[in-house]
């Protein structure tokens, strides 16, 4: 997988060795597990999906360029794959999930790995989580028609988020906060399930 990631054009070597590190497989039913490798989303139930690896390796790659993740939000925990990963490149990772059974199945799949700077909270990732912003990194697993609020209001002064963006057709956001301002940047079209409000 790894190998392959390379040469789609992933160059931070710390998220390959992060993606190497962690085991997919772990994440995914058993009886998908053969595929867990394959650059493709898998169900993990509840309409949703396990972004394939190459787009999780290349927003959190984007987020990195010249600095460190360190105080990180996710948006989105699903099965919990992502945090894993991006609890090998930052600082602290609060993982937000709407779903209560998938937020129990995250935990369940992340204890095996005692990651001490991982933390799950049940959520509506659309309002962030203004109790332990501000934030340095944002990622969103799940397409907005536009970027909430909140999140933007809870990236810290030179922070980073990545969230995709639109319906039918949808690209990755890259916003940069430099003081008072936020810069926009458009990435890869990319393909994922819509962003929900409330919890479930």
């Amino acid at each position: 997988m790894v190998e392959r990631l390379r040469t789609q054009g992933i160059r931070d070597e710390r998220v390959l060795a992060a993606m190497q590190a962690v085991p997919r497989h772990a994440f995914v039913d058993e009886g998908l597990a053969f595929s867990a490798y394959d650059d493709t989303p898998l169900p993990i139930g509840f309409q949703q999906t396990i972004s394939q690896p190459f787009v999780v390796a290349r927003m959190i790659e984007l987020l990195r360029s010249g600095r460190e993740l360190g105080r990180t939000l996710e948006v989105g925990a699903g099965c919990g794959y992502q945090a894993a990963v991006l609890s090998l490149l930052a600082t602290e990772v609060y993982a937000v999930e709407r779903i209560r059974a998938l937020l129990d199945r995250a935990r369940a799949n992340l204890r095996p790995l005692r990651l001490a700077n991982v933390r799950l909270k049940l959520a509506d990732g659309s309002l962030g989580l203004p109790e332990a912003a501000p934030f340095d990194t944002i990622i969103v697993a799940a397409a907005a028609i536009g970027l909430p609020p909140a999140l933007k209001e809870q990236l810290a002064p030179g922070g980073r988020l990545i969230i995709p963006v639109g319906g039918a057709e949808q690209r990755l956001l890259l916003i940069e906060r430099q003081g008072g301002t936020f810069r926009e940047t458009w990435c890869e079209a990319v393909r994922f399930v819509p962003l929900i409000g409330g919890t479930d």
